[in-house]
């Protein structure tokens, strides 16, 4: 017999799926005979997805797509908890550069894509300038946060010891800020997605924006609903791989969140 913990399981993953599923079920029962040009069935477009998705697409389109995604986010996340660990630690360098960041931070990302093909030119370097530009700032502000909601005991306690900066950043700093780091970087992530696929519809010759803008323009639109789909599959299994990402990280956090619970429980 399955144990307690194999039906713990199979009840979380039956709980997460059922809804899916029966609304995958529902789509395909209901678009069967479907001749709609742009309800298409979702027979016709799984065919669609498995020809282009599943075969030569993955090395013109998928591939150079994750590439600029993986890419941009990496920066975004290196500069967004960089900087803000620095005005984070500098109060008067955080006053001085404040009224920029939050001037930045306003200017939506899409708006700086004529400024990059007039700079940059089209190409990835375009793409991942866009994203880094658009994704940075969640991560930057909740790191100042972080840095700055920083418990005084613990403040005391690394001077009492005497830490040097970089001690104080590895042993003090990022333990007690990592919970608000992640979380900007969550936003971030999923601000990368929406990016790399925006930039590739106005300044790109490939990638799954790109093929996307192209299906609709030429009404594919079996193309343009696999194309959505493969986004939505890609924007859903990043955010399963973040969260098993940060739940290695931030593992001494939950446990301590457990044990206080039992404890209160107790």
């Amino acid at each position: 017999m399955p144990s307690d913990r194999a039906l713990q399981v199979l009840r979380r993953v039956a709980l997460r799926a059922w809804l899916p599923v029966l609304v995958v079920a529902v789509w395909w029962v209901a678009t069967w005979d479907s001749d709609s040009l742009y309800f298409p069935s979702l027979q016709h477009i799984v065919e669609v997805f498995a020809r282009d998705w599943l075969g030569a697409r993955i090395g013109s389109d998928l591939l150079p797509s994750l590439g600029k995604l993986l890419t941009g986010f990496a920066l975004s996340a290196v500069l967004g908890v960089g900087l803000g660990l620095l005005l984070g630690m500098a109060p008067m360098a955080r006053a001085a550069v404040g009224p920029i960041v939050l001037f930045l931070r306003s200017v939506p990302g899409p708006v700086l894509v004529p400024f990059g093909i007039l700079v940059i030119g089209i190409g990835p370097s375009m793409n991942v300038f866009i994203i880094v530009m658009g994704a940075v700032w969640p991560t930057l502000l909740n790191t100042i946060d972080g840095v700055r909601s920083l418990d005084e005991q613990l403040r005391d306690m690394a001077r009492s010891y005497r830490l040097t900066r970089a001690q104080r950043i590895r042993s003090v700093i990022l333990p007690s800020a990592g919970p608000q780091i992640f979380a900007g970087l969550r936003v971030s992530l999923q601000l990368s997605i929406i990016l790399v696929v925006v930039s590739e519809m106005v300044a790109s010759t490939n990638g799954i924006g790109y093929y996307v803008l192209l299906s609709q323009q030429t009404f594919q639109v079996p193309e343009t609903w696999a194309g959505t789909l493969l986004l939505g599959a890609l924007g859903y299994l990043a955010s399963l791989a973040f969260v098993q990402v940060e739940r290695r990280v931030l593992a001494w956090q939950i446990g301590m969140h457990a044990t206080t619970g039992k404890e209160l429980n107790g």
